[in-house]
């Protein structure tokens, strides 16, 4: 018997279903919501990011002597306004940061798709924002490794010097603890980033990092529901390091679950999870990843936090 793809009931429903990303600049935000992008794709998937929100551009901050982390640098009042509006699927015009310039291109109308992802600074800051998110994440790598992907992508990327990299990142520091890193206490999950302990080299060399995905409780159950690890293509198959943990913690006050991941995993593992949330979920096709033959904690933490999405946009839609 064919099974109905509910894909096809999100395309026709009229819920806009929000995703907020928070955590520093240059923290893998993008990251970690990619599986999103690829199982629904970009007819289904639309991007804000909060840098667009900034309240001065570059010059401006220097000549205020703020930085992009202070929220008195950011117009958090529109994107609430925004935000509430585009979660009735009403379009906006929005503005538009230029990362090359630092400066501000002509704004843009924007119309939210039925899956609408919010990534920046302060994307979990204010009750306001926090309200019209379905489901949040913050991505939080130590600071060693957050500081080395920022260098990278700002020389690579934004055209910067290493020594401005550097200058900002002192500068931004103390903002990040005021200001950024207490919206954990927010956040449906928490991905917490750190070199492997099977090598700091594996970071540069294939990606691999220590990956903690703390998940606060579903609220909502489904009888008969898992994720099974094939133990067959764990132990005869896979030929790398590759080490998973399950414990508690505790993240401002309330209790979590913290899986912890780290190394690489064969792709036959990986391919088996995907087809068990197909036949979960009912979404399908889910191929994230093609043609590797290994897969990273990384990757493996963005399949469990996609399943954990989809599952709460089905609880949305039957009203569990």
């Amino acid at each position: 018997m064919h099974q109905p793809n509910f894909k096809d009931t999100i395309a026709a429903s009229p819920h806009i279903f929000t995703i907020g990303v928070a955590g520093d600049s240059g923290s893998g935000k993008t990251t970690f919501t990619q599986g999103v992008r690829s199982i629904f794709g970009d007819d289904m998937v639309s991007t804000i990011t909060l840098d667009d929100y900034h309240r001065f551009d570059r010059d401006g901050r220097k000549e205020h002597g703020i930085t992009a982390l202070d929220p008195r640098a950011n117009r958090l009042d529109r994107i609430e306004k925004d935000l509430a509006l585009l979660k009735r699927g009403v379009p906006i015009e929005k503005p538009v940061y230029n990362h090359s310039t630092g400066t501000f291109d002509p704004p843009v109308i924007f119309r939210p798709r039925k899956i609408l992802i919010l990534e920046g600074l302060h994307t979990l800051f204010t009750p306001a924002l926090r309200y019209n998110l379905d489901f949040s994440l913050f991505v939080d790598p130590v600071k060693e490794v957050k500081y080395d992907w920022k260098i990278r992508r700002d020389m690579n990327k934004r055209g910067y010097s290493e020594n401005d990299v550097l200058r900002e990142i002192t500068e931004r520091e103390p903002d990040y603890e005021t200001y950024i890193a207490p919206q954990k206490e927010f956040a449906d999950a928490v991905i917490g980033i750190d070199y492997s302990e099977y090598g700091k080299h594996l970071g540069l060399e294939r990606n691999v990092y220590r990956i903690t995905l703390s998940q606060s409780r579903m609220k909502q159950n489904i009888e008969n529901i898992d994720l099974s690890l094939d133990l067959y293509s764990i132990l005869s198959l896979s030929q790398r390091d590759f080490s998973l943990k399950f414990g508690t913690s505790e993240h401002e006050g309330h209790k979590m679950g913290e899986l912890i991941i780290d190394g690489e995993l064969s792709e036959h593992v990986v391919k088996k999870l995907e087809n068990s949330i197909e036949h979960q979920t009912r979404v399908h096709p889910i191929s994230i990843f093609k043609n590797r033959t290994y897969l990273t904690a990384g990757d493996f933490a963005q399949l469990i936090l996609c399943w954990r999405i989809i599952l709460r946009r089905i609880f949305m839609e039957t009203g569990r």
